[in-house]
């Protein structure tokens, strides 16, 4: 081999599809969710008979193929009949019912909603989607500001399938009684992905978005192990695409350990999760825990409560609870001879 062997030219790159580095980026297939998205699939069949289908609340941790397993059920749904209307809204970007309402406007191509009230844009999406049957997905449904439209959907659009999704199973228990009586959904959950899972998964990333060669067994094996410990395949992703653009850098055709080991050190200062994502009191929360880690959860609502934090005990909990779901923070019960005590942790990604 001779000494310049191994640096990249001008012309050259070892991406070659940039695009299957993206979080959004959607397979043709999703790895190890067949089982999820064949049980989405059965919910949504008795349209195709002019019947409602199952409602189902899909949930689990952030980065494990809740949102690509969905819509890649709903693409295969597309590619296969015109006569079922699918609606795909993220209630992060539309967190209103009435920028949900116009929104399903805009995606069922009605395109005069300016200066409408909310009312005749419900009798215009009443009357457009009761002509077929409907798939209606609401992703981060979490973030959405009021839930009237479920109400409204649910009392009006005769034949559907209603999918939400969330990080946090416990958003169902603080649903209106109304709205969850209607709705009675199934529970779907999706699991953390095991190590053969992971490294699975970004085997096929790195066969989708890089040149043969780009990556050896040690430096992939990196960030497979990198990617199960944090358990969020999104980071792994960003570990790839850090990777081989600090490769790129030093002009060389392969990524290397030490790649990917200063690709690490910015994923310690890099947070796929927002705090712009919390409300105000679970963030509140959250500098609490990061200002006293370690401690137990009792003498962490002590400290709440001397800094004038309004919730009771229990609802405490529950905003611990959800903090520990969306990877925020961890938690660990251990047991002792005092009885069970849980030890709440800032997580080093935040």
């Amino acid at each position: 081999m001779g000494l310049f062997d191994d640096v990249l030219r001008a012309n050259q790159t070892l991406i070659k599809n940039e695009e299957a580095l993206d979080y959004d980026f959607l397979p043709k297939k999703i790895p190890f969710r067949e089982h999820e998205q064949e049980y989405l699939a059965t919910s949504i069949k008795p349209l195709f008979n002019n019947r409602s289908g199952r409602n189902l609340l899909i949930f689990g941790a952030p980065g494990i193929g809740k949102s690509a397993a969905t819509r890649s059920v709903l693409k295969e749904l597309e590619e296969q009949t015109e006569e079922i209307v699918i609606i795909y809204i993220n209630c992060w970007q539309h967190n209103s019912s009435f920028k949900i309402f116009v929104e399903i406007c805009e995606q069922i191509g009605y395109k005069f909603t300016q200066n409408k009230k909310s009312q005749d844009i419900q009798k215009i999406i009443v009357k457009l989607l009761n002509d077929k049957s409907v798939v209606l997905t609401f992703d981060e449904i979490d973030k959405a500001e009021d839930v009237d439209f479920l109400y409204f959907l649910l009392e009006n659009i005769y034949h559907k399938s209603i999918f939400l999704l969330t990080n946090y199973k416990s958003w169902l228990l603080n649903l209106d009684e109304r709205i969850r009586s209607r709705l009675v959904p199934e529970l779907v959950e999706f699991k953390q992905y095991n190590l053969i899972e992971t490294r699975g998964i970004l085997k096929e990333r790195v066969d989708y978005a890089f040149f043969p060669d780009v990556w050896e067994k040690e430096p992939f094996e990196l960030v497979v192990q990198k990617t199960f410990e944090i358990k969020d395949i999104r980071a792994g992703i960003f570990l790839l695409k850090e990777s081989a653009l600090l490769a790129e850098e030093k002009s060389h055709k392969k990524v290397s350990v030490e790649h990917v080991k200063l690709a690490i050190e910015k994923l310690d200062n890099f947070s796929i999760k927002s705090s712009t994502d919390l409300t105000e009191e679970e963030l509140f929360i959250l500098n609490l825990i990061k200002d006293n880690s370690g401690q137990k959860i009792g003498d962490l609502f002590k400290k709440y409560e001397t800094m004038e934090g309004k919730l009771s005990y229990k609802s405490f909990q529950r905003k611990i609870a959800k903090l520990d779901e969306g990877k925020y923070i961890k938690i660990t019960r251990k047991t002792g001879i005092g009885g069970n005590t849980t030890i709440v942790e800032k997580n080093n990604l935040n």
